[in-house]
């Protein structure tokens, strides 16, 4: 059955020659994996470019049941990005937010309002207003909003989790900060220095992991790491 729905391009591994496998996080069916033929090929005609990273498509897809990979019938850019392919900060950021999305969700897992969480930060990423600073933090804050493991309050973060990294002239800082952030979103009025915002970004990457019993390091981190000041 053909279905059209929206979608967020996670990743994608080669398979054979010419060929993809692509897993996209759409907005009415969930997480899916699609076999893409032909994009690898060489020429004006190749499509890879569709399939990069936090890619905001436009499907109409097939859709069977009880089937692993499906098909796509169609794929066209709904919102093309003028700095996330070309940014090595905002391409970096991108691969982290896919990679924590990757670690977060099963194949079929569906949630639109994390969807539609996705679909602002994409836009936000893309901004040349923004403060990159902020979004790795932000993102994994919100994410566990979304995913249904985190506290009712600021505190629930530092004080739920099985890392206690911050000692009281630390958490001083930090709980303003983090009840900014969940307030201000992306764009917080106040500021946490440099060391203290890098441990804070380990200490919630860990609280994921602790949530999602998934214990192996993000690929990305130490990247992230350097990249937030």
């Amino acid at each position: 059955m053909l279905k059209k729905t929206s979608g967020i391009v996670l990743s994608h591994i080669k398979y054979k020659d010419t060929s993809i496998i692509v897993r996209i996080f759409t907005r009415d069916l969930g997480l899916k994996a699609y076999l893409v033929n032909g994009v690898r090929s060489l020429g004006k005609g190749s499509k890879i470019a569709l399939y990069q990273p936090l890619t905001l498509l436009d499907l109409v897809v097939y859709d069977k049941e009880n089937t692993g990979l499906q098909r796509i019938s169609e794929a066209k850019i709904n919102t093309p990005q003028r700095l996330i392919p070309f940014d090595m900060v905002r391409t970096s950021l991108a691969l982290f937010a896919t990679e924590v999305i990757s670690r977060s969700i099963l194949e079929g897992y569906e949630n639109e309002e994390l969807f539609d969480f996705l679909c602002v930060s994409i836009s936000i990423l893309d901004d040349p207003a923004t403060n990159l600073a902020h979004f790795p933090l932000f993102f994994l804050l919100e994410n566990a909003k979304h995913l249904g493991f985190a506290p009712e309050e600021a505190e629930g973060f530092l004080a739920e989790s099985m890392h206690h990294p911050f000692n009281s002239e630390e958490i001083s800082l930090v709980l303003p900060y983090l009840k900014d952030l969940l307030v201000q979103g992306y764009h917080p009025t106040s500021t946490l220095s440099l060391p203290l915002r890098r441990k804070l970004l380990d200490h919630l990457v860990a609280f994921h992991a602790q949530h999602l019993a998934h214990p192996h390091p993000l690929k990305s981190l130490p990247i992230i790491r350097q990249l937030i000041g």
